[in-house]
């Protein structure tokens, strides 16, 4: 995963508002962490309280942030980009949106930026902390994001790891906001959990919206060649990290479909593969067939 040394990076996208922190309380427990991505998307996507999860109270609107860190001093090219976890992410953004942009119809495509934080960030969704993992929250129209998740969805559960691991979660999130703007998100607001429910379909959607950026990231200039096998196994392993399946095991020591969120691990895995392997996002229609 090489970006070009030339290419031109839009630090404007990436908003840091802390270091690179870790996990309140020491790391995951049972109901936090990837577990608590599950409580806190539904608390996103279906209108209560992320206070309630999180222990802080809800916010309106935009956040309030206070950036500490001025990343276009730092991430200017792409060679910066291979050389700073930051600057990585703000050229993984860069090539995400440029890609969605061009798929949009017009200029109907609208950025979404992301905000790095460590320990707890307040948001047009409430107030989350690091335990959630990564989010996308609808009412602020920005992806959240802190770094050290990625240390513990490798340790504790299980991915590989690397620098692509980390691109397709957050193309993945990226894929939420696709949705947002496209009206899926609202259209499943009453079918929260279950193997054939909408939340299920919608996360789903956004693994193979993922794979869909995946083959196509070359094409929008901030990459020095495709991505390589390697590459491509690191997102399907930190897919299959995150099915709901593996982390009922994990957590409870069984598994139980009826309250499935996101889609078991093989079916993320399905999904990514089916993104990447047509390039198409008409390909992900996870609603309208079998998943």
């Amino acid at each position: 995963m090489d970006f070009r040394d030339d290419a031109q990076l839009d630090s404007s996208q990436v908003e840091d508002t802390g270091g690179r922190g870790g996990f309140p309380g020491g790391g995951l427990a049972i109901g936090g962490g990837i577990t608590g991505i599950v409580a806190l998307i539904a608390a996103l996507l279906f209108g209560f309280d992320p206070g309630a999860i999180t222990g802080g109270g809800t916010g309106a609107g935009q956040p309030q942030l206070q950036p500490n860190s001025d990343l276009s001093a730092q991430c200017r090219t792409g060679q910066d980009a291979d050389q700073s976890e930051k600057c990585r992410v703000v050229g993984v953004v860069n090539s995400i949106q440029d890609y969605w942009r061009g798929a949009f119809a017009g200029d109907s495509y609208r950025p979404a930026k992301t905000v790095l934080y460590s320990g707890v960030v307040q948001t047009g969704c409430g107030t989350a902390d690091s335990s959630v993992g990564p989010f996308y929250c609808p009412r602020d129209q920005r992806v959240y994001l802190d770094l050290s998740f990625f240390d513990q969805l490798k340790s504790q559960f299980g991915a590989e790891g690397g620098p692509f691991a980390q691109a397709y979660v957050i193309a993945h999130e990226y894929g939420h906001h696709v949705q947002n703007l496209t009206g899926t998100m609202s259209e499943v607001q009453g079918d929260r959990s279950g193997a054939q429910s909408g939340s299920v379909r919608l996360e789903l959607q956004a693994d193979c919206y993922a794979g869909v950026w995946a083959k196509n990231a070359v094409d929008t200039g901030f990459y020095a060649k495709p991505f390589t096998r390697s590459d491509i196994e690191e997102a399907l392993s930190a897919a299959a990290a995150v099915g709901d399946d593996r982390i009922q095991e994990r957590s409870t020591g069984r598994v139980n479909p009826e309250a499935f969120t996101h889609g078991t691990s093989e079916q993320r895995v399905k999904w990514f593969t089916t993104g990447y392997e047509s390039g198409e996002p008409r390909r992900c229609d996870t609603f309208s067939q079998g998943i």
